[in-house]
C-alpha cells in the first residue's frame, strides 16, 4: 500500500485495519484498543457502518474472553445500527453471536429462544447445514438445563435432516444420541 492510499483512508479505518492485524496475530488486547479507537473515530465521522463493524469486532473479542455482558453490549450497539439500515444478513450474524453469549452467560431461556429463531431462519434460507449446527447447539443448551427430552428431540430432528439427504451414517449416529439421552 502506498502512502497516498494510506492518506486516503480515515484514521478510524486505519485503526480498524490495525485491529484486524492484531486479531490475526491473536493479540486481543491490542486488537481491542485498535477497534475501540476505530469505533470512536467512526463515531466522530458519523460512519455508522464503521461503528457497527468496530462494535462487532469488540463483541467478538469480549466473547472470546468470556466477558459476556460486554460482548452483549457491543453486539447490541451493532444490532441497533444494522436494524436501522435493514441489513438482514448482518442482523442474522449478530443474532447467532448473541445466542452464543446467552449460552455462555448461562441465560438458557434466552439462548433457547435465540437458537429456535436461528433454526427457523436457516430453514427459511434452505440451509440444512446451518440448521443442523444450530440444533446441535440447542441440544447442548437443553442438556445444560437437564431437559433430556428436548435435547433428544433436537438430535432426532438432526437425524431426520440427514435421512432426507441419505446420510445414513449420520442419521444412525444422531438417532443413537437421541436414544442414549432418553435412556
Amino acid at each position: 500500500m502506498t502512502k497516498e492510499d494510506e492518506k486516503a483512508k480515515s484514521q478510524a479505518q486505519q485503526d480498524y485495519e490495525k485491529g484486524q492485524e492484531h486479531l490475526k496475530n491473536k493479540d486481543l488486547a491490542q486488537a481491542a484498543a485498535s477497534f475501540h479507537n476505530a469505533f470512536l473515530g467512526f463515531e466522530q465521522d458519523a460512519d455508522e457502518n464503521g461503528m457497527a463493524n468496530a462494535a462487532d469486532k469488540l463483541g467478538d473479542i469480549c466473547l472470546e474472553k468470556k466477558d459476556f455482558s460486554k460482548a452483549l453490549a457491543y453486539f447490541d450497539k451493532a444490532y441497533v445500527i444494522c436494524k436501522k439500515h435493514e441489513d438482514r444478513f448482518s442482523l442474522f450474524a449478530l443474532e447467532r453471536k448473541m445466542a452464543r453469549v446467552y449460552d455462555g452467560a448461562g441465560d438458557y431461556p434466552k439462548a433457547i429462544a435465540a437458537y429456535v429463531d436461528i433454526v427457523d431462519e436457516f430453514n427459511a434460507l434452505r440451509d440444512p447445514r446451518g440448521a443442523v449446527e444450530t440444533l446441535e447447539s440447542l441440544a447442548e443448551v437443553y442438556l445444560k438445563q437437564a431437559d433430556k427430552a428436548q435435547a433428544a428431540d433436537c438430535y432426532r430432528t438432526i437425524a431426520s435432516i440427514h435421512k432426507n439427504y441419505r446420510h445414513n451414517n449420520y442419521y444412525a449416529t444422531y438417532m443413537e444420541k437421541a436414544t442414549a439421552i432418553e435412556a
